[in-house]
């Protein structure tokens, strides 16, 4: 369901030196471009379940501890058009609350602005699954929505 309300509402980037990465409830997207005409013998790509490491051609992109817990087997890596790194992440915490500051440890930080329409977008994410039959892909939030929002699940129905 995050790929359709991810289609259908956009993402929120952080933009980085090499390029950026934005999250879902459930996954953190890294991409990263590369000179073109890279070859995937050239990308020396380490996905661990609290640690990541990018080279490319001999040259390190970035290496750290990852914000949060990811699922280390569920993580993986594309080389696009031979100019463009894909990396998916499978967050182990896939609450709506869970919105990541920053990709590394103290590295690749949101500003403010950028992590507020983080945390909007993963609480309508949160949203959209709990309320399956509308759509919270345009809507816009003001409010209670950090930590995920406000909790609703007490509320008799």
């Amino acid at each position: 369901m995050s790929v359709h309300f991810e289609e259908r509402s956009g993402v929120v980037p952080c933009k980085t030196p090499w390029g950026s990465w934005y999250q879902t409830m459930e996954e953190v997207f890294i991409e990263v471009h590369v000179p073109a005409g890279t070859s995937a013998k050239e990308v020396k790509c380490r996905l661990g379940s609290r640690d990541i490491e990018l080279q490319v051609r001999g040259k390190e992109i970035f290496k750290g501890r990852l914000f949060d817990m990811a699922v280390s087997d569920e993580a993986t890596w594309t080389l696009e058009d031979k100019c463009l790194i894909r990396i998916v992440l499978m967050k182990t915490n896939r609450e709506a609350g869970n919105c990541w500051t920053s990709l590394l440890e103290g590295e690749y930080c949101a500003n403010a602005w950028v992590q507020d329409q983080m945390q909007r977008k993963l609480t309508l994410e949160r949203f959209q699954r709990e309320n399956p039959g509308f759509d919270f892909s345009g809507a816009e939030i003001s409010g209670n929505f950090a930590g995920g929002g406000p909790d609703f699940s007490s509320l008799q129905q």
